[in-house]
């Protein structure tokens, strides 16, 4: 990477991962204390109060993807970030489950995801690019195991309120960091020929790739109404699961590294792109085993591990396609409408999570989140990778 790629790698990286940090901080504990507020009885009115903030980034990652390729990315993600802090302080504030739901409401309307990745893809080349969207990646799975260590402590000693003061901090020094620490966007992005939808929409290899961070995020979300209560079946305290999460992420992280930059140089992209789902349905499978018996801690950590291998892998490396093989007129559109089926699918996991546990418990989760893995498996699998940079056919992929 160059010094002005990296330093838009990182900065842009510090975002996601303080805006991340701010959302991870709350669903370790949020079940639990929100269960307090009135209203608290009732587990599907704190599942949607939960959820909802996925909802209302679903809604409007769209429309902030396409703001940021015609007003620019820098503005679009400020005036995000304050719409996030914003909800923050509402949450902060509320005294009833109901005033929780809106306020989580509020933070999801915060939608940036896409105008940082557009922004992030438009100050990158693309032999770089899943380098950069890596390391995007990375911050998230590193804010996710961090969430899980602090939580805790913070809710013990600050309570959900003062969780939720922080994450409007938090949002402060996001912009902060795209105020100050971000490079200028690039002036040709201002000047370039606007795409069309249609061809985000028509995109075979852009609608694969959608499908596909639907499914994740859903499973992802959906896997954490169980596991929890598989990990203390085990007899693990819930203050120390991290005991389990974080050495998993960080060894994700590792064997990441070592497989998919390399992979990708080499050409063998579709190969480990293809096996990290495989990898992710494998988990759905022991977990359905562990759920039907009586788990173990050593299986149950052996499973996070490979399950972040390949989540990871695939956070990584779908960004990065989507920006690759999109027009880069319509990159932040194409963005958006990416973010928008990530949020959707964050939103739908956690309603869809808390039915089956409730209707058909831990072994049916399991087993529908491997069948709609394995469905993604099919459809992913006539993906073609793009070619590398400067060859003929760089432009298709997916």
């Amino acid at each position: 990477m160059t010094p002005l790629e990296r330093r838009s790698s990182v900065s842009l990286a510090g975002i996601f991962a303080l805006r991340m940090l701010g959302l991870f901080l709350v669903l370790p504990v949020f079940a639990l204390e929100a269960a307090r507020y009135p209203g608290g009885d009732d587990p599907a009115r704190i599942g949607l109060a939960m959820g909802v903030y996925g909802l209302t980034q679903a809604v409007l990652q769209f429309p902030f993807g396409w703001a940021s390729d015609r007003l620019g990315r820098k503005r679009v993600i400020v005036f995000g970030l304050v719409l996030f802090a914003a909800g923050s302080l509402l949450a902060a504030a509320a005294t009833s489950v109901d005033g929780l739901l809106l306020g989580r409401a509020l933070q999801g309307a915060g939608a940036v995801s896409a105008a940082v990745t557009a922004l992030l893809a438009d100050q990158t080349r693309d032999i770089v690019r899943t380098k950069a969207m890596a390391l995007v990646g990375a911050s998230i799975g590193l804010m996710f195991a961090l969430s899980l260590v602090l939580a805790p402590l913070l809710v013990a000693a600050i309570g959900l309120t003062g969780l939720f003061v922080l994450t409007a901090g938090l949002a402060l020094g996001g912009i902060a960091t795209v105020i100050w620490g971000v490079p200028p966007e690039p002036r040709e992005h201002a000047e370039q020929p606007r795409g069309r939808l249609a061809d985000v929409l028509r995109h075979a290899g852009l609608l694969r790739l959608n499908f596909g961070v639907f499914v994740l995020h859903a499973v992802q979300l959906a896997m954490w109404m169980a596991v929890p209560a598989l990990l203390e079946r085990a007899g693990l305290a819930k203050a120390h699961h991290w005991w389990i999460y974080l050495p998993a992420v960080l060894g994700s992280f590792v064997v990441m590294g070592g497989t998919l930059f390399p992979a990708e140089r080499r050409g063998h992209l579709r190969a480990v792109f293809l096996s990290a789902i495989g990898l992710v349905a494998v988990v759905q499978f022991g977990l359905l085993a562990a759920a039907s018996g009586s788990p173990g801690l050593w299986s149950l950590g052996l499973l996070m591990f490979v399950f972040f291998c390949g989540f990871n892998i695939l956070e990584a490396s779908q960004p990065s396609l989507v920006s690759r093989i999109a027009p880069a007129s319509a990159r932040g559109a194409a963005l958006g409408v990416y973010n928008t089926l990530q949020s959707l699918g964050l939103f739908v996991g956690g309603v869809a999570g808390g039915a089956l546990v409730k209707h058909v418990g831990a072994p049916g989760l399991f087993m529908a989140c491997a069948a709609v893995i394995v469905l993604w498996l099919a459809v992913a699998w006539p993906m073609r990778a793009p070619a590398k940079p400067g060859l003929p056919g760089a432009s298709e992929a997916a």
